[in-house]
């Protein structure tokens, strides 16, 4: 299988909800985090680009679902999911948040795999364990990146990996993990290896029945 080259990322579209997605078609995965988990800084990392997916010092302020295309492929794409769970706004807002990503996850049927983004030192938050309850309905494959594991001595970071394997024991055959770090770069072969192969199986368009 031939590798990816996830620098050529490019931004594609934005979209408020799944109806104004781009056509159900080819293969993609999403990036999903609690907000200030460290989503965007993985994306960035794994991109190599500094600012293909926005950061920003109010957690949560993204409400719009991204898309991001590969080697100039509009059928390879990542998929900037809303972070959720620090912003500063009504609940109502965060319900219908809530209800897209849903929506989303449900029913995209070119979405491959899911990337869940969880700080390492704060893993399995309710909004974690959210996003594991609705790839487990799919049955869509879950990758966890545990973030900023250079906040944490490597014995520490080791550590809290096997806690985390040991609480999602009951997922082990849609779930894999590892420790990620953007600033050192940790992690980063491990996870475009899983993105990989995830973006090199083809799926039914959007007019084929889904299984």
């Amino acid at each position: 299988m031939s590798r990816l080259n996830y620098q050529t990322a490019a931004f594609l579209t934005s979209a408020p909800t799944l109806a104004q997605c781009p056509p159900d078609t080819g293969v993609e995965v999403a990036f999903a985090g609690r907000s200030n988990a460290g989503k965007s800084s993985a994306i960035n990392a794994l991109t190599g680009q500094k600012a293909l997916a926005r950061t920003s010092k109010t957690p949560g302020r993204t409400q719009l679902i991204n898309f991001f295309t590969l080697q100039n492929e509009s059928d390879q794409r990542l998929v900037d999911l809303p972070g959720y769970g620090y912003a500063k706004v009504p609940e109502a807002v965060k319900q219908e948040w809530q209800h897209h990503l849903a929506d989303y996850l449900h029913r995209r049927t070119s979405l491959q795999g899911l990337m869940l983004i969880m700080d390492v030192r704060h893993p399995l938050s309710e909004f974690d364990q959210m996003m594991l309850g609705w790839a487990d309905d799919r049955d869509m494959p879950v990758h966890i990146l545990l973030t900023k594991a250079d906040k944490l001595k490597s014995g520490a970071a080791k550590q809290a990996l096997q806690q985390v394997r040991d609480r999602l024991r009951e997922w082990e055959d849609l779930v894999s993990l590892q420790l990620f770090s953007a600033l050192k770069r940790q992690g980063i072969d491990q996870a475009r290896q899983q993105l990989d192969e995830w973006l090199h199986d083809r799926v039914p368009s959007c007019s084929e029945p889904s299984q």
